[in-house]
């Protein structure tokens, strides 16, 4: 028996040490972290979790709200498991109103009914490319017994609601392919390419060669110049939704052969546009072309019709969509994720009331101050995000004991040979994930750097010496 509690007693003793030791390991390498000159003026946070049972290691300011960038996917990812299930899936639907006569001459329209699919048209998956999609549409129009359609082709996107831009965006970023909001209609991830021809020297004017897919409704005024050899793609556009006029500024480095990216600017109008030339190329006239929800209630025209369903489009499951969402850092995807909560929940579909919601779970579920989520979209691209690295360790902390763990686990990129989510917007740096160490040990740890100066480059290669600590 003396012998038992002896071992029992070396085990704790050794297991104490080996926590203490890596928990001061931790401490000294942040302590180096806070005293380099990149830090002189900066927020920052780190709290480390034993992943297994919730004891917290390290945490230094780990009440201290920080704008999180991108590390707030991982929120917004857990909360969609928990509110929709690994398995959910959007139904985007396709129907006609008015009467249909023996010869195929459709006296009405032809409805898309969007209700939030952030991958209608996405190149990431087989069943959402656009020549997919819209070979569908057509097949099931055709099937329907459609030769002409007297009316238009509209786009219904009213499930979000009008605004589709979070309030705390910010202008240089909303007309870009990261910032295109969150519609109920969304095609091709909400963007398209532009290709550029740098001049001969820097600071001469940058050429459009060619618009991908082309885009005849949009307007360019491209004030683009050429830059020097190795800046870059420095070129930003700007856009309202609804609009058709799109500024190009910024620069194009010499050197560089690569689209940019613009947001398009009203996704379920392109989506109604496509739809319709898929149609007259194949011989199905549209006599009135093509519209969107939000156009007509712009143009003070109310839509209430009876609808005659001919298909369905489902998304891939949640599960498969939150993989692009983090691995690639989807906004788009966050934003809607977002929304999707409210609708399912019969709430108003607004960011605002959504990012609520969002704070009500994790109170309820974790007890989570929400004072510690003080957020303001799904993705984290506002820079009016505040977010405690405590509350984030939590949260990432707890969901492992969940069945759907291992998807939400593999969505999570892999830098400095970590398991962990970045997060960056103008000098924010953050990482939030797990590792398992070389003592066998597995952790979770959220890590946030706000208003540091100098290169990101060079932050991040300090922040990865302190994470290296875990290892």
């Amino acid at each position: 028996m003396r012998y038992l509690a002896t071992l029992l007693f070396l085990f704790s003793f050794c297991l104490v040490k080996g926590q203490t030791s890596l928990s001061q390991k931790i401490k000294q390498a942040y302590e180096r972290l806070e005293a380099d000159p990149q830090m002189a003026f900066a927020s920052a946070s780190l709290t480390v979790l034993n992943a297994d049972n919730g004891e917290v290691l390290f945490s230094k300011n780990g009440t201290m709200g920080l704008a999180p960038a991108s590390s707030l996917k991982t929120i917004t990812a857990a909360t969609a498991f928990y509110l929709l299930g690994a398995d959910f899936v959007y139904e985007t639907k396709l129907a006609y109103t008015g009467s249909l006569s023996p010869n195929g001459v459709l006296d009405g329209d032809i409805y898309i009914l969007g209700v939030g699919d952030p991958s209608l048209g996405s190149w990431r998956f087989d069943q959402t490319k656009t020549e997919v999609v819209l070979g569908a549409w057509l097949n099931a129009i055709k099937n329907a017994g459609i030769k002409q359609i007297k009316g238009q082709i509209i786009a219904d996107d009213h499930l979000f609601g009008t605004q589709i831009i979070p309030d705390g965006w910010i202008w240089q970023d909303v007309g870009n392919y990261y910032g295109g909001g969150a519609s109920s209609l969304s095609w091709r991830e909400n963007q398209f390419d532009v290709r550029m021809q740098p001049g001969a020297k820097v600071g001469d004017s940058v050429q459009i060669k060619g618009v991908f897919p082309a885009m005849p409704y949009l307007q360019f005024v491209n004030e683009v110049r050429t830059g020097k050899a190795g800046s870059g793609d420095q070129v930003y556009a700007y856009v309202t939704p609804n609009s058709n006029l799109i500024y190009l500024r910024g620069t194009y480095a010499i050197d560089l052969n690569k689209p940019v990216s613009p947001a398009i600017p009203d996704p379920a109008l392109d989506l109604a546009y496509r739809l319709a030339d898929t149609l007259k190329i194949a011989g199905i006239s549209v006599a009135n072309g093509s519209s969107s929800w939000r156009k007509l209630q712009s143009e003070k025209i109310s839509l209430n019709p009876s609808y005659r369903l001919i298909h369905t489009t489902r998304s891939p499951n949640l599960s498969a969509l939150v993989y692009w969402f983090n691995r690639k850092s989807i906004n788009l995807y966050g934003e809607n994720f977002l929304k999707t909560f409210a609708w399912k929940k019969g709430n108003p579909t607004s960011t605002a009331a959504a990012v609520s919601l969002v704070k009500d779970f994790w109170q309820e579920k974790l007890n989570i101050d929400p004072r510690s989520l003080n957020i303001y979209d799904g993705s984290g691209l506002s820079p009016a995000n505040r977010v405690t690295t405590q509350s984030m360790a939590r949260i990432l902390q707890f969901v492992r004991k969940e069945s759907w763990y291992a998807p939400f686990y593999e969505s999570l990129p892999v830098y400095n040979q970590m398991k962990m989510k970045s997060g960056s917007i103008a000098d924010v740096l953050a990482y939030a994930g797990y590792h398992t160490n070389a003592a066998g040990q597995n952790l979770v740890f959220s890590f946030i750097i706000n208003n540091y100066n100098g290169t990101t480059v060079g932050i991040r290669q300090k922040m990865f010496k302190v994470l290296d600590e875990l290892k």
